[in-house]
């Protein structure tokens, strides 16, 4: 995901997920506590009512609905047993730290509010991983194990990259409101994952742009954790998965992890 199409969704969407929004919330204060409260809306910047929010906080219900709230925009790292550094097994996928980033969003919630400072709420998303190749290399399709082969071209991008829906339970522990209407807040929980696709996409001078789509022996089925700490609606986050990152046999032991900024913690 280009960072420009993913800007250009934000501000598209922001005025018609902002009065949304403001009329989810404006008839969910009208509900009864322990009816589910379903909304539409996105947390970013948008101000809420500070009576209308005590007044929701301080009652006991269930939580839920189509959302769009934590944007994690960040950087990936891969773990070869435990190390940082690769092992000449994967020294292949030797890549460019700063340009080697993870994005993902969620776009549904369901959980319980318990009372003012604490909720506990699963979610579905989605998380792409994109691994930037110092090498000029091409991952090969339909392989029993990951395969790639050295070129003769020299890419001027060369991206590997995995998409994955993601399913988070989050534990969310928050302050009280202070005179700005913010509050400080800690998210844990665990978090799994079902694989997409995997993709490479190739530019060079003799090939113009190339995509490719395959599963590329990425884990169909990820499991690890996640931790965020925010004030308002912005935080940082950290994730781990626990589970190998390629379901390949010579690849065993290679983790991932990320940290980043998270925008609508809510």
């Amino acid at each position: 995901m280009k960072p420009g199409f993913l800007t250009s969704i934000l501000v598209g969407g922001l005025t018609l997920l902002s009065s949304l929004q403001v009329n989810a919330q404006t008839d969910s204060v009208k509900r009864k506590a322990g009816e589910i409260d379903y909304g539409v809306g996105i947390t970013i910047n948008i101000k809420k009512n500070k009576d209308s929010a005590n007044q929701k906080a301080s009652d006991a219900r269930f939580v839920g609905g189509i959302t769009f709230t934590r944007l994690d925009i960040g950087f990936s790292r891969l773990i070869d047993n435990g190390s940082f550094s690769l092992s000449p097994t994967n020294s292949f996928l030797s890549y460019r730290g700063g340009k080697t980033s993870t994005v993902s969003f969620d776009v549904l919630q369901l959980g319980y509010r318990f009372n003012k400072n604490f909720k506990i709420y699963l979610a579905g998303g989605f998380d792409w991983t994109h691994i930037r190749l110092n090498k000029d290399i091409t991952m090969q399709k339909d392989k029993p194990v990951l395969t790639y082969i050295d070129e003769s071209v020299e890419f001027s991008k060369n991206r590997f990259s995995s998409s994955y829906l993601h399913v988070p339970l989050n534990f969310e522990f928050r302050t009280q409101e202070n005179r700005y209407g913010k509050r400080f807040r800690l998210v844990v929980g665990p978090e799994i994952g079902f694989l997409l696709n995997g993709k490479v996409k190739q530019i060079s001078e003799e090939r113009g742009k190339v995509k490719q789509k395959d599963n590329y022996n990425f884990a169909p089925f990820r499991y690890g954790g996640a931790i965020r700490l925010g004030y308002g609606g912005l935080g940082v986050f950290a994730k781990y998965y626990a589970n190998d990152m390629f379901d390949s046999a010579p690849q065993k032991g290679l983790k991932n992890m990320s940290f980043g900024v998270t925008f609508g913690l809510n």
